[in-house]
């Protein structure tokens, strides 16, 4: 597996919001732009090096796509376990744990010896899960990599990729990964996709085909982006994140970091090579056990 930074590259409702909203919108991003900027020359000024790093998996037993997801077993061991296991293998996390609102993930996780932070059960995605977890540990961390329990053959190395990434771009509060889509997935509203500007920078994210040309259909020839479940945050910017209020692209797509875009902070993107065999639905479970199975992963 490599990584390289492209050359060119919860569970609220939405309804359609009239003119006057969307005007107390664009002076709510306005607003938004001026603290961002605010914090972009704070972090600039700063001297502070982003060291220290924290991993931390969101997990929830209520899921209206796949109840009890974390548990699931696959080839023999809790998916949850799963993921954990590939995450203390990234040499960039000097710690990794669990972030449930369930006692029976939690218990699970005690049991194959995770750290298990508590959190609350309103946490509506898992960026927020993540930022009250990041507040009840007893250190300190300057960067907070947020790994979906639904990965479970996350690369190590695309862990440290996007920390490293976080680390060398002090404009950005948030970085992740993509890979290569395939074209099977093109129109699948649980593969997310990405498009990024000529710095890799992320421009947005959709559950739709992006970009999409007037045929209606996938161009075999154009190098579309499959968002990965992986992402990390400065610290500081995931303590405030909660407070931030949902953004229409948000509510719209349903996907956490459009919050984050709309709001006018910056995201890093870093393009890597990955078969992606997340788990999204039960169907799931078959596939990723095939597919450990034929490259002796279990």
């Amino acid at each position: 597996m490599s990584w390289m930074i492209p050359k060119s590259t919860c569970a609220e409702s939405s309804r359609p919001m009239s003119t006057k909203a969307w005007v107390l919108h664009g002076v709510a991003v306005a607003a938004a732009l001026v603290g961002a900027h605010a914090y972009f020359y704070y972090r600039r000024s700063a001297t502070v090096f982003r060291s220290r790093v924290v991993g931390i998996i969101p997990a929830r037993f209520a899921s209206s796509r796949f109840q009890g997801k974390p548990l699931v077993e696959i080839l023999g061991k809790p998916m949850i376990q799963r993921t954990w296991e590939r995450a203390k293998l990234a040499t960039t996390l000097d710690r990794v744990v669990v972030a449930t609102d369930d006692e029976k993930i939690a218990e699970c996780c005690r049991g194959f010896g995770a750290d298990v932070i508590m959190t609350a059960e309103s946490c509506r995605n898992g960026a927020e899960r993540c930022s009250e977890a990041l507040q009840k540990l007893d250190k300190k961390y300057d960067i907070v990599v947020n790994i979906q329990g639904d990965e479970p053959l996350i690369d190590p190395e695309i862990i440290d990729g996007i920390v490293k990434a976080l680390q060398t771009t002090p404009d950005a509060v948030f970085s992740t990964a993509v890979t290569s889509l395939k074209p099977e997935d093109a129109f699948d509203p649980n593969r997310v996709k990405c498009v990024v500007d000529n710095r890799g920078y992320a421009i947005y994210f959709s559950r739709g085909l992006i970009p999409f040309n007037k045929s209606g259909k996938i161009n075999t020839e154009f190098p579309y982006n499959l968002h990965l479940g992986i992402q990390s945050y400065d610290s500081e910017f995931l303590k405030i994140y909660p407070d931030l209020s949902p953004t229409p692209l948000q509510l719209e797509e349903d996907l956490e970091q459009l919050k984050v875009l709309e709001n006018g902070y910056k995201m890093k993107v870093i393009k890597v090579e990955h078969d992606a065999h997340g788990v999204d639905t039960p169907e799931d479970v078959a596939k990723i056990e095939k597919f450990m199975l034929e490259r002796n992963l279990s």
